[in-house]
């Protein structure tokens, strides 16, 4: 069995920079033709100029790792509390960024510039809606009374949803998401909102971080959920519903710093992404939907063509293995571990 589809897009993706950004840029460019770039660098990607840089990096690592390479780095502002809105109005208009990356200060890696109040932004927000320019959102709020397994439901209830009574206008797409709350809030929503999904919450749930021992290299944030949400996860990605698309959310690490006392969140997805996703869909007994999901509803959201080019993912009779480990310098990344055995390969 195999199937072929338009070559996909990763609408989420961490490069991060430097020795790690040449380290595991091959590993997307190799199956993605286009990828949206995190700007949660350090220090971030706050300016157009910023984000011009950076493409550049990233096309200079792509070029030396898979020489001739097409991939094409999509680029996101980092929105801070000083935000300038005539730069963010600048650098859409000019090309240099499709769209710009709301983190809650403190809820993810590198997040400590995020955004404190909404009100301080609310002028760059005005003036993205006014110009038809995309809001990503890490979903979550950061408040220490709020549990790590409701933050997600608790930032639908008191900040996106207030937000977008606010500014109906503003596209938004909230960033993998990870529960039933949130899927079931996009599709009760059927205008200017959208939502991408990524490869490992699809696949593992609470259980594989925690039961049996921690297991950092499932530590992500948002934090893997109960089964139950995992299930409604899979049946949004496999529903052919156009709302949904693949953000890998792939967020390299060093070993060491996995499985240090206090682990960075993150799971390195993007070497093996393409491989568990046919192993999720056909499980669903969906995988006439994958190039929807993988290919197709990302570019319609953003506006963009689907790829010319093509990918053929091909069922083997025994499973594969994971990838290899990354090297950076004397250090390495863990690529992701589906925890079930994936029967799928690129042809």
């Amino acid at each position: 069995m195999q199937i072929t589809l338009k070559q996909p897009d990763d609408w989420h993706l961490h490069l991060r920079d430097d020795a790690m950004m040449q380290a595991v840029v091959a590993s997307s460019a190799r199956h993605f033709a286009r990828a949206l770039v995190m700007p949660n660098l350090v220090p971030p990607v706050t300016t157009g100029q910023a984000a011009r840089d950076y493409r550049g990096r990233i096309e200079e690592a792509v070029q030396a790792a898979l020489p001739g390479s097409g991939f094409q780095p999509l680029m996101t502002l980092y929105l801070t509390d000083t935000t300038d809105a005539d730069d963010v109005v600048r650098a859409a208009a000019d090309g240099t960024i499709l769209a710009v990356k709301l983190y809650p200060a403190g809820a993810t890696t590198n997040s400590a510039s995020g955004v404190t109040d909404l009100d301080k932004v609310m002028p760059v927000l005005e003036a993205m809606a006014q110009n038809d320019i995309v809001l990503c959102v890490h979903g979550e709020v950061t408040h220490a009374d709020v549990d790590i397994f409701d933050r997600e439901a608790r930032f639908i209830e008191t900040v996106l949803e207030p937000l977008r009574r606010r500014l109906p206008e503003l596209r938004v797409v909230m960033e993998h998401v990870t529960t039933r709350d949130g899927v079931d809030y996009v599709a009760a929503n059927d205008t200017h909102l959208a939502a991408t999904l990524t490869t490992h919450h699809l696949m593992i749930n609470r259980n594989h971080l925690l039961v049996g021992g921690i297991r950092p290299h499932y530590y992500c944030l948002p934090i893997a959920k109960r089964e139950e949400h995992r299930q409604a996860l899979v049946k949004a990605a496999t529903s052919g519903d156009s709302r949904y698309f693949l953000g890998t959310d792939s967020a390299p690490h060093t070993r060491s710093s996995k499985e240090s006392d206090c682990g960075c969140a993150g799971v390195f997805n993007a070497a093996n992404t393409m491989v568990c996703l046919a192993e999720v869909f056909e499980e669903a007994g969906a995988l006439e939907q994958l190039e929807a999901f993988a290919s197709l509803n990302g570019p319609r959201w953003y506006g963009l063509p689907p790829n010319s080019a093509t990918m053929t993912l091909r069922k083997t009779d025994s499973a594969r293995p994971v990838p290899e480990p990354v090297a950076v310098g004397d250090e390495w990344v863990m690529p992701f571990d589906p925890a079930r055995p994936v029967y799928w390969e690129v042809v």
